[in-house]
């Protein structure tokens, strides 16, 4: 499996005790939906490696200690470490509304209101404001924020973002 075929759940952090349990940080919303999980894939050497997870307990707000088969020791769990976390793209839920995920909507077209603006490449995050990078029709980079109040209708089956952009945004980057 390839990283692309997947979406990073979080980091480990640091081992947890003596017995080789890690502490992970999940960078999701809601923690509580991954206490079951199977397994998981951490980025090793720029590979990612299959581990089975033989217990998951969610440390709120966003933290899971997690027991990984065949990691018996402290020494062991420390080498994971700063590994990052992954699950298959299709261990996803589905959403529905205007509810989205960021790699779910680049190659879309962003409208303001109904005009095009251009097409999302990519996201941006700095860790206080998400933002799309939007190639314009006149092709330029433009940065848009991602908020409720920018944001405002996800049309999946017209592959559009419909946005209400703050007055001379745009502009802003010709």
């Amino acid at each position: 499996m390839k990283v692309d075929d997947c979406y990073q759940l979080g980091y480990i952090i640091k081992p947890h005790g003596l017995k080789g349990e890690v502490l992970a940080f999940l960078d999701v919303d809601f923690p509580e939906d991954y206490e079951n999980l199977e397994s998981v894939l951490l980025l090793r050497q720029n590979e990612l490696v299959p581990f089975f997870v033989e217990a998951c307990s969610i440390q709120p707000p966003q933290k899971a200690r997690l027991r990984l088969e065949d990691i018996e020791s402290r020494e062991q769990a420390e080498e994971l470490s700063g590994s990052e976390v992954y699950l298959p793209l299709s261990n996803l839920p589905d959403l529905t509304g205007d509810q989205f995920y960021y790699h779910e909507v680049i190659g879309f077209s962003l409208l303001d209101q109904s005009e095009i603006v251009g097409l999302i490449e990519n996201v941006i995050s700095t860790g206080r404001q998400d933002l799309f990078t939007v190639r314009t029709t006149s092709d330029k980079e433009v940065l848009i924020p991602i908020t409720e109040e920018v944001i405002k209708k996800i049309d999946r089956d017209k592959k559009q973002v419909i946005a209400e952009l703050p007055a001379g945004l745009v502009d802003v980057f010709s």
